[in-house]
């Protein structure tokens, strides 16, 4: 008589681990509201994972409306760019909303330096002027173009990108994030100016430099 042969069944509390990640490694943005708003208290003492709500009494008209992004950014820096940012921290209304926006001004030949999201995907559209847009996989391949206005592109989260003006006057981005707080890290500053600074040695390793390279790159960020 034929002896039957079953493989083990996965324990229970496996199952049940299993059902209770997944769902929470597949959420790809800000989780979603449970309410029809939250807008944000910046002044409370406690924060998880984002901001408390203001008191209901407490909400205003204007805790929906930005005007933040109308006005345009100084470009007279050392990158010829200038990020406003209309995020959670200066407009209440986005809280728990998972969005936000900005605005990016470029000088003629300014750049956005090179940075990263870690917590959203990024999608913007060209207003004016004609920008070079690309981003790096974690290949290390280039994915670049030159846009014009009316133009969109993408970022995927977390990937390092950047844009350049490259037309002959200035140009202007309007970004958007699946994030009311995407974060932003900024290589040059990350590296090179960073509190306290990352030592020499290991930058000029990293690069394949001499030291009074790293030394002068830092000192133009005043670290």
């Amino acid at each position: 008589m034929a002896t039957m042969i079953t493989s083990p069944r996965p324990p229970f509390l496996m199952i049940l681990f299993l059902m209770v990640l997944l769902p929470s490694a597949c959420r790809c943005a800000d989780p979603d509201p449970l309410q029809d708003f939250c807008v944000t208290n910046l002044n409370a003492s406690i924060s998880v994972n984002g901001f408390p709500c203001k008191p209901i009494p407490d909400v205003k008209s204007d805790d929906f409306f930005f005007d933040g992004l109308s006005k345009e950014g100084n470009t007279t820096n050392v990158f010829g760019s200038n990020v406003t940012a209309g995020n959670v921290l200066v407009f209440p209304g986005l809280n728990t909303l998972g969005i936000s926006m900005n605005r990016v001004d470029f000088a003629p030949g300014g750049v956005n330096p090179p940075h990263l999201h870690p917590r959203a995907t990024e999608t913007g559209v060209v207003i004016k002027g004609r920008l070079l847009v690309g981003f790096v996989t974690t290949s290390n391949v280039l994915h670049s173009k030159v846009l014009k206005a009316g133009d969109m592109f993408v970022i995927p989260r977390g990937l390092v990108h950047f844009q350049r003006n490259v037309g002959k006057g200035k140009a202007l981005v309007v970004a958007a994030f699946n994030s009311q707080l995407p974060g932003i890290v900024v290589l040059p500053f990350t590296l090179f100016a960073s509190t306290p600074p990352i030592p020499n040695d290991v930058l000029t390793k990293a690069f394949q430099v001499d030291e009074k390279v790293i030394s002068d790159i830092k000192s133009k960020f005043g670290s």
